[in-house]
């Protein structure tokens, strides 16, 4: 979904093409295989997951979901999460000016609201992707609902309509549309509407070191707080 939210983006120097100036924020749910999930693009490809939603233990080889005969989507437990009613856990779609997909992917961002009912609630999310619509400074935070966008694979996997949930770009539009959703992603469509009161309001941005880990073969998001 695109929409021109500013923001002031301050990475701390753990990036090495840190740079400060304006940014955006949006909401997606696709289904497709993430981009930082195929081998190269990262410390480590970030785990997908079958349409049965069963991980791949694959070294990120399998087909994107979203092209013909692909076998290889977007896991469920990449949806975000509250621990408190001020701090959040997810993932997003990222294009940081200056930098790159092996620098960006894998890495953690600290998002804190500055206005609107969430300002002061701070999320924590992880590069696990990119897009070829968006601009720079521009995260594009996964949640269940949030509109397919560009591509689909959400119909192949779910049987979702022919354009993902709701709108193409923006997605669901109340509360009472997550009800229809599959159980698995049930709560992070929720998230959307009780934690972030459907909003997204300019943030100021943060690159806190320590956050984000990678273990094995898979990009694996360790939060600073129990789940």
């Amino acid at each position: 979904m695109q929409l021109p939210l500013t923001t002031l983006l301050t990475l701390l120097p753990a990036l090495a093409a840190a740079q400060s100036g304006s940014g955006r924020t949006t909401r997606y749910w696709d289904c497709c295989k993430p981009s930082c999930a195929w081998p190269g693009k990262g410390p480590a490809p970030v785990r997908t997951c079958d349409r049965w939603d069963n991980p791949l233990f694959d070294g990120g080889n399998t087909r994107s979901g979203c092209d013909a005969g692909g076998g290889a989507y977007m896991c469920s437990d990449q949806s975000p999460w509250a621990v408190s009613d001020d701090l959040a856990y997810g993932w997003a779609a990222v294009n940081i000016a200056g930098s790159n997909e092996r620098q960006w992917c894998c890495a953690c961002y600290e998002l804190t609201f500055t206005s609107g009912p969430v300002a002061g609630k701070r999320m924590i999310v992880q590069a696990s992707n990119t897009g070829g619509d968006l601009g720079n400074n521009h995260f594009d935070i996964a949640m269940p609902g949030g509109g397919v966008g560009i591509f689909n694979a959400c119909t192949d996997q779910y049987g979702a309509p022919p354009n993902g949930w709701g709108q193409r770009y923006g997605g669901i539009s109340q509360r009472h549309e997550c009800d229809a959703f599959p159980e698995k992603l049930k709560p992070g469509c929720y998230w959307r509407f009780d934690w972030c009161v459907s909003l997204f309001p300019p943030l100021s941005l943060s690159l806190p070191p320590g956050t984000g880990q990678t273990m094995g073969r898979s990009c694996v998001f360790f939060p600073l707080s129990a789940n």
